[in-house]
């Protein structure tokens, strides 16, 4: 049994975790177990009990619902194999069921697309086959079973705590039964909540939630004492200073300063609300916030309800931090980023790897623990070789052979205190290796930083210090390559061959260099400014310029100066030494540098890498984390000041209980836009409860006073037009940024493309995926028609375009997806495209946006399109151009915000038809068929037919054959000649007519030939509409040619009902170039046309469609047929009877 502190007392949210447990398959999939405990969340508290327990059993109900999902698409769960199972120590019936579980790792699996690696937190269900139905894991033999992951021991170990005792065959000789782990939810979030809600969390501090239960109670003017200590702080005064004068905005200045002066009161408890609409600088005020704190001193927590939100004001603290700091990246040490490696995918972010806590802790453990790269050995040995090279040359010459050799550099670095016995297998090692010890250092390096992904080379992965510690690494290699070489052809000889001191002295100071050089930068990046001086730091930099100038000398050192070299290391001769006196004037001052820095920083002893987990953690200025994360802190810290949290509006009102309860928060800021998204909350009993309500709003809805930054940089005005007046009541000013001509760009030809459009898309056909989430896939190819065309110009201009693709729907993100997958997802790249639902778009912003609203039905139900904040912040994304693509007569079929913004899209002249555009147009007609929708064709309304020449009628016999026809090739092919003979073309007479025909229809009767072996069968027909009677298309069936016979039949009886006039009139051919155009006659024209061409010459000349000649000829079919009646056509367009074909 292993060794493990999983006590019963020490399962965190114990009490919920039992409850879950005790939840059977039928409670589960009860959808109104706990609606009669659920209550309204009212606004106000009298207590903070009574505030705590509000949220109770929602965050139950929420819980549960969570898991019911999960249940619903337990087919799609991701699954794992279980190879073993153990009982630990701790087992304990009745509750304590504890194991040792390993499982498949997914590296060792062939094809782990999809493959599942259990995390802390989530609850997984455990079975012995893979579920298709819920009743898989729930069976007589095999009872419902539940677990969760408590702790990840390694990549494939897990402890997990499960529900009920696990049933294994454990025999001798039996191969245990294949068990699998299904995940469920991650629970880590809730769990924490629960904690903090029955005040389980450590050092709690309820001051600032005893301000948030009244209203106005979070707001207080600071005291007089305050005002006075604050008005005599310099660094208040410096801080203020430096604002003021800033490129912010005034409302942004107000808002930092405001906060600031907040600060400074030590006697009350406040909240600070700043109310950042879309594009209003939000994030840039908190980072210049934050900026201001760290250089006051200030320790804050910041923290988001996301990874990616944290993520995105650490970048931007940093980005200001680093254009401010004069000595390199000395100052990070006071900044701190941790969570999750995994879920912040912290190694694809090397601009944060300076800053993030698991790489700093593995880093100081090199330099301050780690016995063969620490700080102290690596000073100590660079200053005895320094001193005194010859006494280290003669141990090393005394010691070479009787030292065992080591293959890796990095181990057989020197640990003594100035001369030790594996100096001289270190200096031979890297004679024979010294290309390949440069490899095994930087593997040391990224095994710190990056126990899991060595694939990256270290210059990718190190921003700033590394990448100059890479080019000094460089600079060195290509200076001594000839050297290197020498010794790769020496490598067998150099144990009968020992170094010369000259070879000796350059190797011996390259070794040590590069871990000095590495302990350094590391030292003044990674402690905190509490523990590292400025001086010191002035004194290391000095020392690496020292130490890179004595390192080009050495390799400027040529044969001739054989000898000489000792004597630049003697005592006072450098009178003598000619051009090597630099090296020893150098070398002279690079050991007084060294000798003045610290042996020792004022850090505590350090056992492990926790303890200097907590040290960071304690003694840095800016924390950052997710909300949820910062339940973490609750064991290690010591008190804050200031609590920061960024995107609130987002942020559950009893989430935001976790940070409000850390020891010493004093002041809170609060930083969002209640009218963008809320949290997300899947139970509809928990959202009615209002559950999703964030603390923010909430403190809105009371009255609580909010700085308005007033100013938005983002938007083209034609863009922030719509949102600004129906959310925030016009108080929005556009920048002079957006308002300038250069800000309005054209990624497309056509007023369709401008800064702002509504397009519609006529016809489609929204449909559930397999998780019961809409799509629309005519939509969606029109989006990546539209995103085609953008690709196109980007290459053609070379210009850069990053296009971003909003909709609602999940299963629409995910088809759109599939449809633009070849193009780059890569900002930095010159065409790249990011698809996301609206959630995941919130605080993002691109060029150019496309939304698909995917709504198509004839009730005008447009869901949850019509909630205005996932409205607002769709329509807000946008810098240059937004495109809406929706469906006109569903959108505004009720009174909804989308109805509005059709009616204001109209009025603005910014309404189209995705039909004008012809590449639309083709893409719509082939998604339809793709859909099976092409009965919506076959009208004169639709794309196909609208501007034809003919109008077109079908009979009852074609739709129905059409519609059984399920080749989607063959039903392109169909409509294709569908249009072009709508438009004029004709078929020559070799081709048509396979079947000849000898009764009343065959002199109107066409055949022409379709994909495979059907035919097309139509005729000419006369419709009376208005005064006259006007030619048209009229198309009877599709079928193979031998059942024309029984059709033609049928129509010889139609068309015997036919007054010869009637039939002359069907046969008549009117020419424009080589297309046919239809005739028409006026009803009370008295006489037939053939017995006075004249007389009706000015009515059939009158119906054509006159167009410029390259108009008039350009069909699709243009270049695949041979045209007959263009020959039979005078210059002046005279009509004639055409002979029967």
């Amino acid at each position: 049994m292993e060794k493990t502190v999983l006590k019963k007392n020490f399962v965190r949210g114990r009490s919920l975790i039992d409850l879950v447990f005790s939840w059977s398959i039928n409670d589960i999939l009860n959808e109104d177990l706990y609606k009669k405990q659920v209550r309204q969340i009212p606004q106000t508290f009298s207590s903070i009990s009574e505030y705590m327990n509000s949220f109770i059993y929602p965050l139950i109900e929420e819980t549960h619902a969570d898991l019911l999902s999960s249940m619903l698409t337990l087919p799609l769960a991701p699954s794992c194999v279980i190879l073993s199972v153990k009982q630990v120590k701790e087992y304990e019936p009745p509750k304590d069921y504890f194991y040792h579980v390993t499982f498949e790792s997914v590296s060792e699996l062939e094809n782990n697309n999809g493959a599942y690696e259990p995390m802390v937190g989530d609850l997984i269900v455990l079975t012995d086959v893979r579920p298709k139905y819920i009743e898989d894991i729930d069976r007589p033999d095999r009872p419902f079973l539940v677990a969760l992951v408590q702790r990840v021991k390694e990549e494939n170990t897990l402890i997990i705590l499960a529900s009920k005792p696990i049933l294994v065959e454990e025999q001798e000789n039996k191969k245990m039964k294949t068990l699998y782990a299904v995940f469920l939810v991650n629970m880590t979030t809730n769990i924490r909540i629960w904690r903090a809600l029955n005040f389980e969390l450590e050092g709690e501090n309820i001051d600032i939630i005893g301000k948030v239960l009244q209203p106005n109670s979070a707001e207080a003017k600071i005291c007089t004492s305050c005002i006075s200590e604050r008005n005599c702080s310099t660094a208040y005064a410096d801080t203020r200073s430096i604002i003021c004068f800033s490129d912010l905005n005034d409302s942004q200045k107000d808002a930092v300063l405001s906060s600031l002066e907040t600060r400074e009161c030590k006697h009350q408890n406040t909240v600070k609300l700043i109310w950042g609409p879309p594009g209003t600088g939000k994030t840039t005020t908190v980072s210049v916030l934050l900026f201001s704190l760290l250089r006051m001193k200030c320790r804050t927590l910041t923290c988001a309800p996301t990874n990616t939100a944290v993520l995105e004001v650490t970048q931007r603290l940093l980005k200001n931090v680093t254009e401010s700091v004069g000595y390199d990246t000395y100052g990070l040490g006071d900044i701190v980023l941790f969570g999750n490696r995994k879920r912040m995918k912290i190694d694809d972010r090397y601009d944060l790897l300076d800053v993030f806590l698991d790489n700093r802790v593995s880093i100081l453990y090199e330099c301050l623990v780690h016995p063969s790269t620490c700080w102290k050995d690596s000073l100590l040995s660079m200053t005895s070789l320094l001193m005194d090279p010859r006494r280290e040359y003669h141990f090393y010459l005394k010691n070479r052979r009787v030292v065992e050799y080591e293959e890796d550099e990095s181990d057989g670095i020197s640990e003594n205190k100035g001369i030790n016995g594996n100096q001289g297998k270190e200096i031979d090692d890297q004679s024979s290796k010294d290309k390949k010890s440069k490899k095994n250092l930087k593997k040391v390096i990224i095994q710190t930083l990056n126990e899991n992904k060595n694939k990256k080379t270290q210059k990718e992965m190190r921003p700033l210090w590394k990448e100059k510690k890479l080019e000094h690494e460089e600079n060195e290699s290509a200076n001594n390559s000839s050297q290197d070489k020498k010794n790769e052809g020496q490598g067998a000889d150099e144990c009968d061959n020992p170094l010369t001191f000259e070879e000796f002295l350059q190797k011996r100071f390259n070794c040590i260099s590069k871990r000095l050089t590495y302990c350094i930068e590391n030292l003044y990046t990674h402690l905190p400014t509490s523990f590292i001086s400025l001086v010191v730091v002035k004194k290391m930099i000095k020392a690496l310029d020292f130490i890179k100038s004595i390192e080009t000398l050495l390799c400027a050192v040529s044969v001739s100066d054989k000898g000489l070299l000792e004597k630049v290391f003697s005592k006072n001769l450098e009178t003598k030494l000619g051009h090597l006196r630099e090296l020893s004037i150098v070398r002279n001052e690079c050991l007084r540098v060294l000798r003045a820095l610290p042996q020792k920083f004022p850090v505590p002893d350090f056992e492990d890498k926790y303890d200097i987990k907590e040290f960071c953690l304690q003694y840095s200025c800016l924390i950052f984390c997710t909300v949820s994360c910062s339940a973490k802190l609750h064991e290690v810290m010591t008190d804050l000041e200031l609590l920061v949290i960024d995107e609130a509006a987002q942020l559950k009102d009893c989430e935001s209980t976790i940070p409000l309860q850390l020891p010493g928060i004093r002041h809170a800021i609060l930083v969002g836009d209640e009218r963008q998204l809320p949290a997300m909350v899947k139970s509809k009993i928990s959202e009615e409860a209002e559950f999703g309500r964030s603390l923010f709003e909430r403190l809105v809805l009371l009255g609580h006073k909010k700085h308005l930054l007033n100013v938005q940089h983002r938007m083209h005005p034609s863009i922030s037009l719509f949102p600004n007046k129906m959310f925030y009541e016009n108080q929005i000013l556009d920048g002079h940024n957006v308002k300038g001509r250069s800000y309005e760009r054209h990624f497309l030809q056509g007023k369709m493309y401008g800064s702002y459009s509504f397009i519609n898309v006529p016809h489609g056909k929204e449909e559930f995926n397999n998780s019961h989430s809409l799509k629309n896939m005519v939509e969606a190819a029109v989006v990546s028609e539209i995103v085609s065309s953008l690709f196109k110009e980007s290459v053609r201009t070379k210009k850069k375009v990053r296009v971003g693709i909003i909709s609602p729907y999940k299963a629409q993100v995910l088809a759109i997806g599939e449809k633009v997958k070849n193009y780059s997802a890569d900002p930095n790249d010159d065409f790249s495209i990011c698809v996301r639902s609206v959630d995941g778009f919130q605080g993002g912003e691109e060029d150019v946006i496309i939304i698909s609203t995917v709504r198509f039905n004839q009730n005008g139900i447009v869901g949850f399109l019509k909630n205005h904040q996932r409205t607002n912040v769709a329509l807000t994304r946008a810098r240059h151009c937004l495109w809406i693509l929706g469906n006109e007569a569903t959108l505004t079929k009720r009174c909804t915000i989308w109805k509005e913004l059709v009616i204001n899209a109209k009025k603005r002249r910014c309404f189209y038809n995705a039909n004008e555009d012809k590449g639309l147009a083709q893409v719509i007609t082939a998604a339809l068929v793709e859909c099976d929708q092409m009965h919506v064709l076959f009208n004169m309304d639709s794309s196909l037919f609208r501007n034809a020449r003919w109008k077109v009628s079908f009979s009852n016999d074609f739709l129905k054959s059409i519609s059984s026809v399920k080749d989607a090739e063959t039903c392109k092919e169909v409509l294709t000649l569908l249009e072009n003979l709508a438009n004029g073309w004709r078929q020559s007479l070799r081709k048509k007519n396979l079947y000849v025909h000898r009764g009343t229809s065959s002199q109107l009767l066409e055949q022409y030939k379709v994909k495979g072996l059907l035919h097309l069968v139509w005729t000419v027909d006369i419709l009376k509409e208005n005064s006259y009677y006007i030619q048209i298309l009229k198309f009877w069936d599709i079928l193979p040619l031998a059942e024309i016979p029984k059709r033609a039949n049928h129509l010889d009886v139609l068309f015997e009902n036919y007054t010869v006039k009637k039939m002359n009139r069907c046969k008549y051919k009117c020419l424009d170039g080589c297309l046919v155009v239809p005739m028409r006659w006026p009803v009370n024209l008295s006489s037939c046309p053939e017995a006075d061409p004249l007389l009706s010459l000015s009515e059939p000349l009158a119906s054509l469609s006159l167009r410029d000649e390259s108009e008039s000829s350009s069909t699709t079919y243009r270049n695949k047929s041979k045209y007959t009646m263009g020959r039979s056509v005078v210059t002046n367009r005279w009509l004639r009877k055409l002979p029967n074909y």
